[in-house]
């Protein structure tokens, strides 16, 4: 099913809520406008295969925007809008938009977007609520046909997610070679069932639609004829007052938002009426066990978690009691069968550790012009088998237990932060010798980013030369991905052959 369905049955119904502004996009409308954008990139000559992308912050439109590229056989990139221009600008021109469409709102992240040389003709970038050089979003709307499609092929999403070299990788799925009515995507398939989203689903999403859970569960949500409730930002007691308020039966979460809504005054959290909810959901980090149980015991046991990625290599799940009896784990697959392999791709006995493999039938994603990335995403020994480099072991009973993280990526309160992007910048400092940036523990984000700097000689340590380098991370690099200090140390461990040794510094640091 996709929104064109509800549609002609329930028109009227509302399919996404803005409550910051007030606003509601109907079935009605959300079709409509998502149909005009369909015909107006037709006539530009952009068709199946073809990736448009997005930049905005939680703005309704994106959906007109993201169904448009569904209903056409399109990929679609929404981008993070908090990275810098010249970061956005790379991701523009690696995925190959021919369209660009933003918000005024992050207008500074889209500022030199007319560089990338297939966006160069301002009607390939398009703005609601105006930005200067680009084409106007209503005035297309109005201009364009309402007529129905004719011929509507499933696109898919291409979102970017950076690699252990720091430059964002773009993962592109195989197209599903149906049209939009015939059959459901991934997600729908698989979660819809599971977690019981269905026409009564009231979903609240407090996370930044960039990101792939939140942009595929809106879109799961608009698929089975369910309201979406979109929060500009997580604010604990915001969120609490919109379930109460709505009476939602749907949610996700990262741990994070978890334990901040957990450390309200008791009286606060007693104010509103969480019985709605009927499933809570979680992933992108690792929650702590406590936390967990914490929750199942306030909201009773509708906290689920899942596992997987944005490649959607794989899926695993676990529900409220299973958690409690299996403190750590992250459930069982549901998508494919769940090997655990050493390097040379060899299945290991129950309860060693290796490499988490998803069995599946083809290689279910590729990262865009990086075969070398792909080609390490698959089994040694089998290709169609797929893993995103995460390390754990399985139990007697099939589940997993995951026990380390892929390529020393930093899990910020749910979001990814890739090290070596700071790195990069600090080592051109005048005062930097060598540099490392590891995650540390953190009581509210779970860790955060510490940069640990061994200095170039004549280069003296002060508090004053670790603000300058902090201050000269965060001119050239997204605020989120600076690191929180600086530190300086005699010398960072390193290999024979220079490859900074991330475990050993965790041990020097933090003495695990």
């Amino acid at each position: 099913m996709y929104p064109g369905t509800f549609a002609a049955t329930t028109p009227d119904k509302a399919a996404l809520i803005r409550p910051s502004t007030g606003e509601r996009v109907s079935y009605r409308q959300l079709t409509d406008n998502s149909t005009r954008i369909a015909h107006h990139l037709r006539e530009l000559g952009i068709g199946e295969g073809d990736t448009i992308a997005v930049v905005s912050d939680n703005d309704l439109r994106v959906f007109d925007v993201y169904w448009a590229a569904i209903r056409s056989g399109m990929y679609v990139t929404v981008v993070n809008h908090h990275l810098t221009p010249t970061e956005v600008n790379y991701i523009l021109d690696d995925c190959g938009a021919q369209v660009l469409f933003a918000a005024s709102s992050v207008g500074p992240a889209v500022s030199r977007a007319h560089e990338v040389g297939r966006l160069a003709d301002e009607s390939r970038r398009i703005a609601w609520d105006g930005i200067a050089g680009f084409a106007d979003y209503a005035q297309i709307l109005d201009a364009a046909s309402a007529q129905p499609l004719s011929d509507q092929p499933r696109g898919t999403d291409m979102l970017y997610s950076s690699g252990t070299t720091g430059k964002p990788k773009g993962i592109k799925p195989n197209l599903p070679g149906v049209q939009v009515t015939e059959a459901p995507d991934m997600i729908t398939a698989v979660f819809g069932p599971v977690y019981g989203f269905e026409a009564d689903s009231v979903y609240l999403s407090p996370a930044p639609v960039y990101h792939a859970a939140p942009l595929r569960y809106c879109a799961m949500v608009n698929s089975v004829g369910g309201t979406v409730i979109l929060m500009d930002r997580f604010d604990p007691e915001e969120a609490l007052s919109l379930i109460q308020e709505y009476r939602v039966t749907h949610s996700q979460w990262v741990p994070t938002m978890f334990v901040r809504m957990l450390k309200l005054p008791d009286e606060v959290r007693a104010r509103y009426d969480v019985s709605s909810m009927q499933a809570a959901i979680h992933a992108a980090a690792p929650c702590p066990a406590e936390v967990k149980k914490a929750m199942i015991e306030w909201w009773g046991p509708v906290i689920n978690e899942y596992y997987a990625a944005t490649e959607a290599a794989g899926v695993t799940l676990i529900g409220s009691q299973e958690s409690l009896e299996r403190p750590g784990s992250v459930g069982r697959s549901v998508l494919g069968p769940l090997h655990i392999c050493d390097d040379d791709g060899n299945d290991l006995p129950t309860g060693d550790v290796g490499v988490v493999y998803f069995e599946r039938e083809e290689m279910p994603f590729r990262y865009h012009n990086d075969p070398e990335k792909t080609a390490s995403a698959q089994h040694p020994l089998h290709p169609s088998w797929a893993t995103t480099g995460d390390l754990g072991y399985l139990d007697e009973d099939g589940f997993l237990y995951l026990t380390d993280r892929k390529a020393f990526v930093i899990i910020s309160g749910g979001v990814n932060i890739y090290p070596q992007e700071a790195e990069n910048i600090l080592i051109n400092h005048p005062a930097v010798y060598d540099v490392g940036v590891i995650g540390v523990p953190d009581d509210d984000l779970g860790e955060v980013a510490a940069g640990y700097v061994q200095l170039a000689d004549g280069a003296q340590r002060s508090p004053e030369l670790a603000a300058e380098l902090l201050e000269y991370t965060a001119s050239r690099l997204a605020a989120y991905k600076v690191p929180r200090s600086i530190s300086f140390v005699d010398a960072l461990p390193r290999t024979p052959t220079g490859k900074l040794v991330k475990g050993e510094l965790r041990k020097q640091v933090l003495g695990d």
